[in-house]
């Protein structure tokens, strides 16, 4: 598939995301299918990237995007239940998968079998998570699935690469798996934790913000391929990378967290909508290698669908015995039971098992041959199980997720109340900081300032301060009360059409000639911060009416 090819599915892939958030269907779904059909074109090339390409071009600016806007503090909270499902549910789902696959597939081995569940075994949580924040989930369990999403591509990659190795005849770092993993482990995150803070330090002294940006980009991809070179995990150093550098965000200027914010965010939703066109498109070709090798197309389907099964139970079965385990008489801690996660959040949990990336590069990074240059056993076999599963959870459980989320009722009450302490504890820490910073600046005068003319600064810059603080209390507010609520809604709506016109009218006198370019670039400068902060309050609030119209308050 060559670069135009690439370039003329991701075109196609926007305007097909566009009409899909358009009629409020989701993308990911709408993609999968229209690209499904597409591949039964005629004339359509076969999607066919170098499964390396996927992994080092677009699996790490996925991670990044995602590991950036993760709190650490919220990774260290929920560590116990992101390990549960990043480590321990793809142990138990690879080897659940491969002990089935063994019995059921001729032509597997165990270790062909083991490579199957290790290709299946991590889930993808892009449209779990989007159908969550949509829907309204708790954070505690939008912060397990985007953790869980980000730890457990790290370990199904290292066993893949333990159990190809294995079948295959060659050799990896170590003889030892357990060995082989702690080294991936470690080297990750120690080549993650040093390729950020050294970025941070070179950042930290660059004053300019489109260099800074441009270092946070090339990041990604410099802290997966320096730990791949070295045999370690280059998926957790770019995780561990991201941590970092998204913690420290905060010590950025403006304008770069801006910029880093845009481009992410474009570039996020870029790769996600070629992924899921890319993974529709393999449908017919995926059908013609099975049939190109003679094996009967109908049994190879049957496999798939048996192993798919598999998958969709066992990840229930392993959340509620850790969750019995817990909560009736194993942990008896009280205060560890508190910070569990409800039945019903532990269903959309168990729900949200969707394959995607990872599982469609790593089925197309099998050898064909292993080392004494026999055929690798089943490669075909696997890459089609693959796909089917990878399709298949996404439809079923993309699909139905949402219905599920909506039945269940699983919002949080406390999570409300707690953010708007943490919202009126913010305001009061601004309060208080703004004041006294305030009254050290008055206790050290410039010289030759007026008695009168400081208080009148200061008047100034203190009605500022009081002004956005009251903006925030009344949007909290207009969410209390529906009247106040639409009173607020205006508010942002007169707001925007202002500086939508003051834009305007500076550029027709620009187009006039009474306004230099320049000036008018300058002075728009502050009004796109201005008008961004207004946008995202409209955003917010017109996701706040759909989450009451979701659930029908």
């Amino acid at each position: 598939m060559n670069f135009t090819w690439i370039l003329l599915v991701v075109i196609a892939a926007i305007a097909v995301t566009g009409l899909a958030n358009r009629r409020n269907l989701q993308a990911p779904l709408v993609l999968v299918a229209v690209g499904s059909a597409a591949s039964f074109l005629p004339g359509m090339p076969r999607p066919e990237l170098d499964p390396h390409v996927i992994l080092s071009v677009v699996l790490p600016p996925l991670l990044y995007s995602a590991a950036l806007k993760f709190s650490v503090a919220t990774f260290k909270r929920n560590l116990a239940p992101i390990l549960r499902l990043g480590v321990g549910m793809v142990l138990v789902t690879a080897f659940a998968v491969g002990f089935f696959a063994e019995w059921m597939v001729p032509e597997f081995t165990i270790g062909a079998a083991l490579v199957l569940g290790a290709v299946i075994a991590p889930t993808d949580a892009v449209s779990a998570v989007a159908v969550g924040q949509k829907l309204g989930l708790p954070k505690r369990v939008i912060a397990i699935l985007t953790g869980e999403g980000l730890v457990n591509d790290a370990t199904a990659l290292t066993l893949f690469t333990v159990a190809v190795s294995a079948v295959a005849g060659t050799r990896i770092v170590t003889d030892s798996p357990l060995l082989f993993f702690a080294y991936e482990v470690v080297g990750g995150v120690v080549i993650g934790l040093v390729m950020a803070f050294v970025v941070k330090f070179v950042r930290s002294r660059m004053y300019d913000s489109p260099l800074e940006t441009g270092l946070g980009l090339v990041l990604p991809f410099a802290a997966y391929l320096a730990a791949e070179e070295l045999h370690a995990s280059g998926v957790l150093a770019v995780v561990v990378a991201g941590l970092v550098i998204g913690h420290y965000s905060t010590d950025a200027s403006i304008m770069t967290r801006l910029q880093e914010r845009s481009v992410w965010s474009s570039l996020e939703t870029l790769l996600e909508m070629f992924v899921f066109a890319y993974m529709g498109l393999q449908l017919s070709f995926v059908i013609d290698d099975v049939v190109s090798n003679g094996l009967p197309f109908l049994h190879v389907l049957g496999y798939g669908f048996a192993v798919l099964g598999v998958v969709i139970v066992i990840r229930p079965v392993w959340l509620f015995l850790s969750y019995s385990r817990v909560r009736f008489g194993v942990t008896f801690r009280r205060g560890l039971r508190q910070k569990q996660l409800s039945w019903k959040q532990n269903v959309v949990v168990s729900w949200a098992g969707m394959r995607g990336v990872v599982t469609l590069a790593a089925a197309g990074g099998i050898p064909f041959t292993v080392a004494n240059g026999d055929p690798f056993p089943g490669r075909g076999v696997i890459q089609a199980i693959a796909f089917v599963v990878a399709v298949g959870t996404l439809l079923i459980q993309g699909a139905t997720l949402p219905f599920i989320i909506r039945r269940l009722d699983v919002a949080d009450p406390y999570e409300v109340l707690r953010d708007r302490e943490q919202m009126e504890l913010a305001r009061n820490i601004s309060r208080q900081a703004g004041e006294k910073a305030l009254a050290d600046a008055s206790k050290n005068l410039p010289a030759g300032i007026d008695r009168a003319e400081l208080h009148d600064v200061m008047d100034r810059v203190r009605r500022s301060m009081q002004a956005r603080l009251q903006l925030q209390e009344a949007d909290d507010d207009s969410d209390r009360q529906v009247v106040q609520r639409k009173a607020g809604a205006l508010f942002d709506k007169f707001r925007h059409q202002s500086l939508r016109a003051q834009r305007v009218a500076l550029i027709a006198a620009r187009d006039d000639g009474d306004l230099d370019d320049e000036v008018l670039r300058t002075v728009l400068e502050g009004l796109d911060i201005e008008e961004a902060a207004a946008e995202e309050r409209l955003r917010r609030r017109r996701a706040r009416s759909a989450d009451d119209a979701d659930t029908g308050k």
